[in-house]
């Protein structure tokens, strides 16, 4: 990780930049005490042990380990290069980096995200400009406009116009002297097959920028005016924008969602903009794509804890919500099933009879496992053979659901739903769930962690001393004087903590728990994520407490050291070979 970005440069983002301010974007924080806590984002959990330290500019989870300043959370979170964080934070607060000073590879890596958010960018306007002011797009406007939605939904999403031809895009670029190699990296333009230039991807289409929770702007989607196909057609995965972590709307949705809990999720852009034009602003929309785990968890941890699906009422619909529900409850998310009336979807119907009439639907939205039950009756009847697909439907999302008592609950309602013994159904979602224990303890054997452990291992008893040791000239650097002058680094075992032990000494904190810097100069995430628990904590280090930790250290260490040559003399007086190696070994490792 070695970068050429100057020490003052870095210290300048860090005093404008707010840690809680940027992880509060990503993740649902709640203020306690001090500090922040929220779920963390990087491992699956219940109950909060992400927290976020607004005076010490840190973050730590005290489940999994992670941990680091504003840029290694970007870094872990956003899976950027250090380099490119450091530019994403400056140009967010408006401070010059000297470009000279990077390696040229770097230089390449943070300009070309930045460009292409700059053309991405661009392109929105383009498009919006192409809608509203050129008659090009009144068609498109009109369109819109017929089909209900206002100036101000329109302006609030930015939506656009391409219009018709293969190459309106690529005159664009020309003129604002946009390479096209660079371009064909947005997915915007597509390189033709005869290999001699590019073609506009989006022709005669209602555009729609999709934006990230940051407003940049990272992908587009575009529909068609009349029959042609495919109706829908969006941008492909670019350096900047990938499906399974973008949603469509969440920019505009995040607010309302984390203040209500509730997270409505729809299929389609028009969907979306509907929603939102009758005041249900905690909407998003899937774009084009079915929902994955890393939708649900990234909404699970940032926004809203209960979700609402809102499909259309076909056959398609209703199968898509087959596939979702099994994210959810995978992830431990609440979520309902809003089955409009036949033939309606979220569009339609919002036009057609208001936002309270859809409110008032919601309110009779169905549980999960209640829709899957609905569903399958429907679907197969409640003949002999029905019953029996019905039950070999359900064993799977029945075994999925982790309570145990709603999962009997569930169980006994099927059972008297079907009139078929409780004991049938226990034992089909008993056998599914003993298939998913066996599967978990060979991918994670017996003693396997899964997780980061501290670097050194740290959380051992004999280095539960170092740990704290490290800690104090982490969190009271008035002390490091005293450290050097009483050689205590010399008395470390702990190879990893002695290196960060020598790298405070070396590079010592300006001020208590300043450890940004300190974290900078670290290219080993294990000590990082230990050094950022270390800073982490709370202990009062007054001036005795740190004496009387020095003097517990040192009498432990002198302790051990006579302990370990009488256990050597003694070896040598029993001509016990084997035992002398291995105490002369640990002899060498103290020094």
């Amino acid at each position: 990780m070695a970068i050429n970005i100057p020490e003052d440069k870095l210290a300048e983002i860090r005093n404008a930049a707010d840690i809680v301010e940027i992880i509060s974007e990503r993740v649902a924080l709640k203020k306690a005490g001090k500090d922040h806590v929220g779920l963390c984002p990087f491992h699956s959990e219940k109950t909060p042990s992400f927290t976020v330290s607004s005076t010490k500019q840190i973050f730590h989870c005290f489940g999994c380990g992670a941990g680091g300043d504003v840029f290694n959370f970007l870094i872990k979170y956003d899976g950027i290069s250090f380099p490119e964080a450091v530019q994403t934070l400056a140009h967010r607060y408006g401070i010059h980096l000297p470009s000279r000073q990077m390696t040229p590879s770097e230089k390449q890596e943070i300009s070309e995200r930045e460009k292409l958010f700059d053309i991405n960018k661009k392109v929105m306007a383009y498009y919006k400009e192409q809608l509203l002011r050129r008659p090009a797009g009144q068609n498109a406007l009109a369109y819109l406009e017929n089909r209900g939605f206002t100036r101000d939904i329109i302006n609030r999403f930015a939506l656009g116009y391409a219009p018709e031809g293969w190459d309106n895009l690529i005159r664009f670029f020309r003129k604002e002297q946009i390479p096209e190699r660079l371009a064909e990296k947005t997915g915007l333009i597509v390189p033709r097959s005869s290999k001699t230039g590019y073609y506009d991807r989006f022709r005669n289409r209602i555009i729609f920028p999709i934006v990230d929770v940051t407003k940049q702007v990272i992908a587009f989607g575009g529909r068609v005016l009349d029959d042609a196909k495919p109706k829908y057609l969006n941008s492909p995965e670019t350096p900047i924008y990938n499906k399974s972590r973008s949603l469509y709307g969440l920019q505009a949705a995040k607010d309302k969602c984390r203040e209500s809990g509730m997270v409505y999720i729809v299929e389609g852009y028009f969907d979306l903009l509907a929603m939102h034009q009758h005041g249900i602003t905690n909407s998003v929309a899937t774009l084009g794509t079915s929902l994955t785990s890393g939708h649900v968890r990234m909404l699970r941890r940032g926004y809203a804890k209960k979700a609402r699906l809102v499909f259309d009422s076909d056959a398609a619909g209703i199968k898509a919500a087959h596939r979702s529900i099994g994210l959810f409850m995978n992830e431990s998310v609440d979520v309902e099933i809003i089955v409009l009336p036949s033939v309606e979807d979220p569009d339609s119907f919002l036009f057609a009879n208001g936002g309270e009439a859809f409110l008032e639907q919601a309110e009779n939205a169905a549980g999960a496992i209640e829709f899957l039950i609905d569903s399958a009756v429907n679907t197969h009847g409640l003949s002999m053979q029905g019953k029996i697909r019905i039950a070999d439907e359900l064993k799977q999302p029945l075994a999925d659901i982790r309570d145990s008592v709603a999962r009997s609950i569930y169980i006994r309602y099927l059972s008297e739903r079907l009139g078929v013994d409780e004991s049938a159904i226990l034992e089909r979602v008993r056998t599914i769930r003993q298939q998913k224990s066996k599967t978990a303890s060979a991918s994670h054997p017996s003693g396997a962690r899964s997780g980061p452990s501290p670097a050194g291992g740290a959380d051992t008893v004999k280095n539960r001393l170092e740990s704290r040791m490290v800690a104090m000239m982490i969190q009271s650097p008035k002390i490091l004087p005293a450290i050097e002058d009483k050689r205590i680094i010399d008395y470390f075992e702990d190879k990893g903590l002695k290196e960060i032990a020598e790298l405070i000494l070396s590079h010592p904190p300006k001020a208590s728990g300043d450890v940004s810097q300190l974290l900078n100069r670290i290219t080993d995430d294990s000590q990082r994520q230990l050094i950022a628990s270390l800073a982490i904590g709370d202990e009062c280090w007054e001036e005795k407490s740190c004496e009387k930790l020095m003097e517990q250290f040192l009498i432990s260490r002198r302790r051990r050291q006579h302990l370990l040559l009488d256990q050597i003399r003694a070896a040598e007086q029993n001509n016990d070979t084997e035992r002398l190696f291995e105490l002369l070994k640990e002899k060498q490792k103290q020094g």
